[in-house]
């Protein structure tokens, strides 16, 4: 049984979330600020986070990063605010989708649907990843291994969430080749593109910090075309 966890000090919210979300036949678990959820998440098995960024006590960015300290969990955040640069701070806290409010409960509810898939699509326990064989793919001093969904550095390790590792996975069986923004988003996001630039582009920041501060920026941009994953040591 999958099981969401809906944070949200708005307990109107949060009792429509979790109706649609049982509607559609996952268990949902209820918290109403960031320690709540975070207690909730050490104690019971959680799949999926919806996560509201204005709370008391912890707002959503602040319980974010601590998720992403130990769990690997998607995590749908919710906001009232609708700017870019809201939504490319939620993404580069650790966020892997991003809503605002208000929302149509069941436009969420196919969000939650394509970042479950998207997880179970990474994690060899669940299903298996796209078609192709599986193992471990080599670059310098980074290794991707698919099977264990495990991203290491010089031989440390590196804690993505589900769409960066998908990202870097995509681009990392190419080494070299330059991907545009629209080819990467549908690639991983398995949705049409849609001018989504500011998503990928908070999403390969994040990216690329995290393998920075483990190593080399393997990561470049190309300006106006779009990114490639090289080792520097060639």
């Amino acid at each position: 049984m999958t099981t969401l966890l809906i944070v949200d000090d708005d307990k109107e919210i949060a009792q429509l979330i979790r109706i649609y979300a049982m509607n559609e036949g996952y268990t949902c678990s209820l918290a109403h600020d960031g320690e709540e959820a975070l207690h909730l998440i050490k104690k019971e098995p959680i799949d999926l986070v919806v996560l509201d960024v204005m709370m008391p006590k912890m707002d959503g960015l602040e319980t974010t990063r601590r998720i992403r300290e130990t769990k690997a969990l998607p995590i749908l955040m919710l906001s009232a605010k609708t700017e870019d640069m809201d939504k490319i701070l939620g993404l580069m806290t650790g966020a892997d989708d991003y809503m605002t409010k208000p929302f149509n409960p069941l436009e969420l509810m196919a969000r939650v649907k394509s970042l479950l898939r998207r997880t179970y699509q990474l994690n060899p326990h669940l299903s298996s990843f796209e078609s192709g064989t599986s193992g471990v793919v080599r670059l310098g001093k980074l290794e991707v291994n698919r099977d264990l969904h495990l991203v290491m550095v010089d031989g440390e390790t590196v804690h993505l969430t589900s769409i960066e590792f998908e990202i870097l996975y995509t681009m990392v069986q190419h080494p070299g080749r330059v991907f545009r923004a629209e080819d990467l988003y549908e690639r991983v996001w398995k949705e049409p593109f849609q001018g989504a630039h500011n998503t990928i582009a908070a999403h390969i920041s994040k990216l690329r910090d995290k393998l920075h501060k483990k190593g080399q920026p393997f990561i470049h941009t190309v300006w106006g075309v779009g990114y490639k994953v090289e080792d520097n040591g060639r």
